[in-house]
């Protein structure tokens, strides 16, 4: 990472069924965000399309060529001249699957990378509630770790966050930054979110980036919502508890870099292979 500081922002959002309803309050808070002098800014997963079940949002998904949202969120990009991760969009990779795909978008409107969440969220949780995300979204393959300007930025989405070897392996491959959209269940958020996310900015020395859905939903659904910033010591630098809004912090590439050197658990290797 580059010894510069910069100013990164989370927008949390409370998104329905409507994909143009969703991308005009997301925009908003872009906007709200880069006056506030973000340069790197992310939305949650489902920015598109929070539907109230896989059947239903794959009814109202597209191919990436014809998704309505990722072009309007590029000239917004393109526009401020900023970094732009689109937390996911709901995009038809094949009949009766989507992909859960993460954008970032560069400050000339390009798409930078993409990832497709890798960790399906199939569960019986102890509320009662069922999920089963791999009958109507496909997984990704591969890992992805991407360049901006001030250093490399891992991609990940919602429920790989319970998985910690995809983030040493983006650390290790030379992720500074590392991003978690997410639209965690009310239940397993009040359980398991903070603890989550700020683990795996300490065990990997690395800043969090932690955009949400959080509130109710005009469809009836629930999330945790608790978007936060948080450093590689672990400190959670700005939160948003529920309903709409936008998460400030700084990222300090030098802080980074000396809490690197003085605890270097990325270079460490594990004493036995189990």
């Amino acid at each position: 990472m580059s010894g510069r500081k910069i100013k990164v922002a989370c927008v949390q959002l409370r998104c329905g069924d409507d994909i143009a309803e969703n991308v005009q309050a997301a925009s908003t808070l872009i906007r709200a965000a880069h006056q506030d002098g973000a340069q790197f800014i992310a939305t949650p997963e489902n920015t598109g399309l929070m539907a109230r079940d896989g059947g239903a949002k794959l009814g109202k998904s597209f191919a990436e060529e014809g998704d309505p949202a990722l072009p309007r969120f590029r000239a917004l990009a393109e526009e401020l001249g900023i970094w732009l991760l689109v937390g996911s969009l709901a995009i038809k990779v094949a009949d009766g699957k989507t992909a859960n795909r993460s954008y970032l978008i560069g400050p000339k409107g390009r798409v930078a990378a993409r990832y497709d969440k890798l960790h399906l969220f199939d569960v019986n949780l102890p509320s009662g509630e069922t999920y089963r995300e791999s009958n109507t979204v496909a997984p990704g393959g591969e890992a992805v770790v991407a360049s901006l300007p001030w250093g490399q930025v891992g991609l990940s989405v919602c429920y790989d966050l319970r998985f910690p070897q995809l983030y040493r392996a983006l650390a290790k491959s030379g992720a500074e930054i590392l991003t978690v959209p997410s639209a965690f269940t009310e239940t397993t958020g009040k359980a398991h979110w903070d603890t989550l996310v700020r683990a795996r900015a300490i065990e990997n020395l690395a800043y969090v980036v932690a955009p949400a859905q959080g509130g109710y939903h005009v469809n009836g659904r629930e999330t945790h919502g608790h978007t936060m910033i948080v450093d590689p010591w672990g400190v959670v630098l700005d939160r948003l508890p529920r309903g709409s809004g936008v998460v400030v912090a700084g990222v300090n590439p030098t802080y980074q870099a000396k809490i690197r050197r003085s605890l270097p658990a990325l270079t460490h290797k594990t004493v036995r292979q189990w």
